[in-house]
């Protein structure tokens, strides 16, 4: 029997439930407007003064930030091309850990610019074009606004600088408390090797940890050399000094065999002696344990009360960390070897700290695994530093994680390029002045597109100026005016607004990370280019069982 072929063109090209928008009005206009209805939302959170959103996820969760990263993240947005912005600045946060928002909000605003030019009779294909020219001589432009440099090797009061205006845009106010805080952290896990080296290309955000206490304020957090855990070992034994450390992935208790079986017992004597090899194993491989010198025992799964009553009886410090990740950075700054099975280490197995104590931080009960500077088991350990938050809600305390995370990023990324742009708007009013004067100088349809290119970078001090309260239109036309008068661009928006809304750069030490912008306007751009590329959006219908709908026959008496 021959099969029935449909006709081509209209409904049959398609599976049922098929959806397709195409042409200027249905596809790219209608991408533009979802792109722009995200970039609001994260626009207002930007700068010093940025507003909190508060975000619940479907968990229940409740999120109160000004992060771009942590609101596109729990917010699900399922719009196809309002994804292609939302991966963009993912990568900028794989990146560089930074300038999501700045992602976000360029992008919104290149879009908004072509829907302009688009109206006026301009083809997408040629606005693509000029982006690209514009992007590439804004990037050039670039590396030529550095006005300062990171110190080699670099000093706390170098790192402190340098990250005063990363912390001060997520917690303004306590910029002058994190910045040290981050410094001093960083300090620590700098590779010794980095004093005779020009780059820091050994560090590792992951040897920086937070550990968050409720209580007290932020003004009491610290920094600890090693690691902190907030709970209290399991024993007795509460701290130990100079000692050997054996740490178990596995469960200290009896092991239970996987098959299960019946057990026949007829008098007293048989019930007694039932288990007691079993105890007396464990004790044994508990007692070769503490004669091979361990005095700490770390472990990630669950003590048993045997175990635990001959460690205490040997006088053994038991932890129990049961983040594998957490497990992972102790043995790192042990130097030892997660042991998948109960028995005295090896010597090449065991670790060493200098010191781990138990204390009591705001009313709760923590352990400090503690490396001193200089080591003396003999091994090079990984350093490893631990910032304890202190606060009084736990929003506020998730708030400052992630700008110390921003902070230690930004640190990451001063170590691929050590330069540093002026911040507060300046860079990008310069950027903006220079592009535009560019598009005058390029023949051809390009120039409207490289022009708007140009006027979209002043959203960057327009919305700084915005969410301090100032008149946007009369800082951005003072910033242009004294831009265009001096030969150094460091003029940018003052926040605090002291005298007119404007500010030298270099006296308010108020600067940014060159590499961190330069990926920024790489993947904006380029984000808002794949939306403009796009004349066509062609849609299945959802996978899923479709709901049982009402019975047509059910009678309502």
């Amino acid at each position: 029997m021959a099969l029935k072929v449909p006709r081509a063109g209209g409904p049959s090209l398609f599976k049922d439930g098929y959806k397709q928008f195409q042409g200027i009005e249905e596809a790219v206009l209608r991408n533009i407007q979802a792109v722009n209805e995200l970039s609001d939302i994260v626009r207002t959170s930007y700068g010093p003064n940025g507003r909190n959103k508060m975000i619940v996820n479907h968990l229940g969760r409740i999120f109160v930030t000004s992060d771009a990263a942590t609101i596109i993240r729990e917010m699900e947005v399922v719009h196809p091309a309002a994804k292609l912005l939302v991966y963009a600045s993912q990568q900028q946060e794989a990146e560089m850990g930074d300038g999501t928002n700045f992602v976000m909000i360029l992008a919104g605003e290149l879009l908004r610019q072509a829907e302009v030019l688009i109206s006026l009779g301009l083809h997408p294909t040629e606005i693509v074009q000029g982006y690209e020219l514009a992007r590439d001589r804004a990037l050039e432009i670039l590396d030529d606004l550095s006005i300062a440099t990171l110190s080699s090797p670099p000093t706390q009061e170098s790192l402190a600088l340098a990250l005063r205006p990363t912390l001060a845009s997520k917690q303004y106010g306590h910029e002058d408390i994190l910045a040290p805080l981050v410094a001093q952290a960083v300090s620590m896990v700098i590779p010794s090797s980095a004093a005779t080296s020009s780059t820091l290309r050994d560090f590792s955000v992951d040897n920086v940890r937070v550990v968050k206490i409720m209580g007290s304020s932020l003004s009491q957090s610290r920094v600890v050399r090693g690691m902190v855990f907030g709970r209290e070992p399991e024993g007795s034994v509460k701290s130990a000094s100079d000692a050997k450390v054996a740490v178990f992935s596995c469960g200290l208790d009896i092991s239970q065999t996987e098959t299960k079986g019946t057990v026949l017992l007829h008098n007293a004597e048989e019930l007694k002696n039932f288990s007691r090899g079993e105890e007396i194993q464990l004790e044994q491989m508990l007692k070769e344990i503490a004669d091979s010198g361990v005095k700490i025992v770390v472990t990630q799964s669950s003590v048993g009360e045997l175990a635990l009553h001959y460690l205490n009886r040997l006088g053994i410090m038991v932890c129990r960390v049961p983040s594998k990740f957490d497990l992972q950075r102790l043995c790192r700054l042990l130097g030892a070897t997660p042991l998948a099975r109960i028995g005295a280490p090896m010597p090449e197995e065991a670790g060493f700290v200098d010191s781990a104590v138990t204390t009591e931080i705001g009313g709760d009960r923590v352990t400090v695994f503690r490396q001193e500077e200089q080591g003396k088991g003999g091994k090079s350990h990984p350093r490893l530093a631990t910032i304890v938050l202190r606060g009084a809600t736990t929003s506020m305390l998730d708030d400052a994680e992630r700008t110390i995370e921003d902070g230690v990023n930004a640190v990451k990324s001063l170590t691929r390029d050590p330069r540093l742009v002026p911040g507060a708007g300046a860079t990008e009013i310069e950027l903006a002045r220079q592009i535009v004067a560019y598009g005058e100088r390029t023949p051809g349809l390009n120039q409207h597109a490289i022009k708007k290119y140009g006027e979209a970078l002043q959203v960057i001090p327009r919305t700084l100026a915005e969410t301090c309260g100032l008149d946007a239109t009369d800082v951005v036309s003072k910033l242009h005016a004294q831009h265009a008068a001096k030969e150094k661009a460091d003029t940018g928006v003052d926040v605090e607004n002291a005298t007119d809304g404007t500010m030298s750069t270099i006296d308010a030490q108020v600067f940014d990370v060159l590499v961190a912008k330069h990926w920024a306007l790489r993947y904006a751009t380029n984000a808002a280019i794949d939306v403009l590329r796009v004349d066509s959006i062609i849609m299945s219908k959802p996978a899923g069982i479709k709901a049982p709908g009402r019975n047509p026959n059910w009678d309502e008496d």
